[in-house]
C-alpha cells in the first residue's frame, strides 16, 4: 500500500483544495505517482470523467495538478444541494436519489464508509501517494459519529492529518489549538501539525506564535504559505470567478482591440458550474461580473445565464427581479445572450418538470424554440463537435431533455439571432471556438474588441497549478511533508484537553 496524507482545515474555505492541489503538483513534478481523494464533497460545481461519472470539479482540478486522469474513485460521494435541507446524492459518479441532511447524517453517511474506504484502498494500490482533502472542519463534533471525510477516513487509513488555517481571517492560533483540543484522544493521535495559509508580511513576526503553538500542542507547523493574488482554482461553491485574479490583471493590460468586452453573469439560485465563465475571464480585455439586478444588464455586451440545480426556481427568480424582461428586451434588440445548461432551459418555450422541482408544466422565457422535459435519469456525457467552424469539446450534466424545434444548430442546442443556448459546459475552454464566439459577440454589441490571438486557457490553468506547486515547494518543509506521507503520523503526540468523547465505533481497516 502507498502512503498518504489528509489535508483538513480549521474552517470551510481555509485553503484545503489549494493545498491539496499544490501538494499533488509538487509530488508530480518530483516524479511521484500521486492521486487526490475526497471521500465526500458538497458542491454544485461538478465535472464528468471520461467514463461518464460525475465528480466535484475541485477533484478534477487536483487530478490535473497530479497529472492523472480524474475518476469516480477520487470523489466517491458528491452531494449537490437542491435547497437548504436536501441534496442529490451522487454515488460513484451516478445519482442515487434526493436526501435530507437529517436523513443523510442520520444513517446513510455512516453506511457509505465501506464504499469510500474501498475507493481509497484501490487508489493506494495504484499510486505511490494519495493526498486526501477533508471537508469543513474535522472538529464538527456534532457530526463526528457518522464522519467519513475527515477523521473518519483518517482513522480508517491511519493517515496523518495536516490542519490548514487561513490567517487572513484572524484567530489562526486559537483555531489550530481549538480544532485539536475538540478531537478525541484517538483522533488527536493522527493530527501531525499545521500549515498557515494566506500570510501577509514578515514571517519572522509570526515565528514566536508558532513556537508557542508547538509548546502548547506538541505539534509543529509545516509551513507558512504567503498570500498570493491570481491563485484561482475551481471553487466548490460560492459567487466567485475561479480566475478572478486573472480578470483584474488582464483589465490592467490594454485589450488587443480598442474596446473591452463586458460580460454579466446572472447569479441565479443554486448556480452550478459557474466555472464556465473562467475562460472568458482569462481573455485580455474581457471583464466578467456576477449580477442580480436588471439595471446591471444594460451596459453588458454579453449576458450569460449559467447552469443551475434549480431550473424552475431560477426562472421564477429571473421574473421576480425583472431580469426576465431585461433578457427579452436584449433578444428583441439583437444583443447577445448565452444560456448554458439550466440557463439554456429557462430561455426555451416550455418546461415539464416532475423530477427536479416537481412543478409540472411551466412556461419558459420563450427566447429559443426549445421544449424541455425533465427525465429521472441524468445525462452525463463528454461531447465533442464543431461550432462556428471551430472544434469544440465540453461535458453535459442535466436531467432536462431538450427538444429543439427551430433556429440554427449550436452545440446540440440552438441559436436565434443573438440568443444562444447549449447544454454543454466547458465549451468556452476550446480556444479557437472561444475567439470566434467573442468576435461574434463584439460584432453584435458594436464593440471594437479583438480577442487575443494567443490566449491558451489550458496553458493558463497549468501555470496556476504550477504556482500552487511552487507555494508548497518554496514555503513548506517538503522533507518533513514527505516523511509524513511515507511514515505516517509522528509517534508520541500529546493529548490536548479537553478532547471530545470517543465516537461510536466505526469500521476500521488497519491493513488499508
Amino acid at each position: 500500500m502507498s502512503g498518504g496524507l489528509l489535508v483538513a482545515g480549521t474552517t470551510s474555505d481555509a485553503g484545503k483544495s489549494v493545498v491539496t492541489a499544490g501538494i499533488c503538483r509538487w509530488l508530480a513534478r518530483k516524479g511521484v505517482s500521486v492521486a487526490p481523494f475526497k471521500a465526500q464533497n458538497m458542491s454544485l460545481n461538478s465535472f464528468v470523467t471520461r467514463e461518464g461519472a460525475e465528480i466535484g470539479r475541485a477533484q478534477a482540478m487536483q487530478a490535473q495538478a497530479a497529472r492523472v486522469e480524474p475518476t469516480a474513485l477520487m470523489n466517491p460521494v458528491l452531494l449537490k444541494p437542491g435547497g437548504d435541507r436536501s441534496s442529490q446524492v451522487v454515488l460513484m459518479g451516478k445519482p442515487v436519489g434526493e436526501m435530507s441532511a437529517r436523513g443523510y447524517h442520520g444513517g446513510r453517511q455512516a453506511a457509505l464508509l465501506d464504499t469510500v474506504v474501498g475507493c481509497l484502498e484501490e487508489l493506494r494500490s495504484t499510486y505511490d501517494a494519495v493526498i486526501c482533502e477533508g471537508a469543513g472542519s474535522p472538529a464538527e463534533i456534532n457530526l463526528r459519529r457518522t464522519d467519513i471525510v475527515n477523521m473518519g477516513i483518517a482513522r480508517a487509513a491511519r493517515f496523518p492529518v495536516l490542519v490548514v488555517g487561513d490567517i487572513d481571517r484572524g484567530g489562526v492560533f486559537a483555531s489550530f489549538f481549538g480544532t485539536t483540543a475538540l478531537l478525541s484522544a484517538a483522533d488527536q493521535e493522527l493530527v501531525a501539525g499545521y500549515l498557515v495559509n494566506k500570510f501577509r508580511g514578515d514571517v519572522s513576526l509570526l515565528e514566536p506564535g508558532l513556537d508557542m503553538l508547538l509548546g502548547l500542542t506538541g505539534r509543529r507547523t509545516y509551513g507558512v504559505l504567503p498570500f498570493q493574488h491570481g491563485l484561482g482554482i475551481d471553487e466548490e461553491d460560492g459567487l466567485r470567478v475561479s480566475l478572478r485574479g486573472a480578470v483584474r490583471e488582464s483589465v490592467v493590460a490594454p485589450p488587443v482591440g480598442d474596446d473591452v468586452l463586458r460580460v454579466a453573469v446572472c447569479a441565479v439560485p443554486l448556480m452550478s458550474n459557474f466555472t464556465d465563465v473562467d475562460a472568458l475571464a482569462a481573455e485580455p480585455g474581457v471583464v466578467v461580473r456576477f449580477v442580480d439586478r436588471a439595471e446591471e444588464l444594460v451596459d453588458a455586451d454579453l449576458v450569460v445565464v449559467p447552469g443551475t440545480r434549480g431550473t424552475v426556481k431560477a426562472l421564477c427568480w429571473l421574473r421576480e427581479r425583472g431580469l426576465a424582461d431585461a433578457l427579452a428586451r436584449r433578444a428583441a434588440e439583437g444583443r447577445p445572450v448565452l444560456g448554458i445548461c439550466g440557463g439554456f432551459q429557462v430561455l426555451g418555450e416550455h418546461i415539464e418538470d416532475e423530477v427536479e422541482s416537481k412543478a409540472g408544466s411551466v412556461a419558459g422565457l420563450g427566447l429559443l424554440p426549445v421544449r424541455v422535459r425533465f427525465a429521472r435519469e441524468k445525462t452525463l456525457a463528454r461531447p465533442v463537435g464543431e461550432a462556428l467552424g471551430e472544434p469544440v469539446e465540453g461535458y453535459e450534466i442535466h436531467h432536462g431533455v431538450a427538444e429543439v424545434t427551430g433556429g440554427e444548430p449550436f452545440l446540440d442546442g440552438c441559436r436565434v439571432g443573438e440568443v444562444w443556448g447549449t447544454h454543454w459546459h466547458g465549451s468556452l475552454e476550446s480556444d479557437a471556438f472561444r475567439r470566434r464566439f467573442l468576435t461574434e459577440v463584439a460584432r453584435a454589441a458594436g464593440r471594437r474588441f479583438v480577442p487575443a490571438p494567443d490566449t491558451s486557457f489550458g496553458t493558463l490553468r497549468e501555470e496556476q497549478l504550477d504556482l500552487l506547486g511552487d507555494l508548497i515547494e518554496e514555503h513548506a518543509d517538503t522533507d518533513a511533508l514527505w516523511n509524513l506521507i511515507e511514515q505516517g503520523p509522528p509517534a508520541g503526540l500529546p493529548f490536548i484537553a479537553p478532547g471530545a468523547p470517543p465516537a461510536a465505533p466505526t469500521r476500521t481497516k488497519e491493513a488499508l
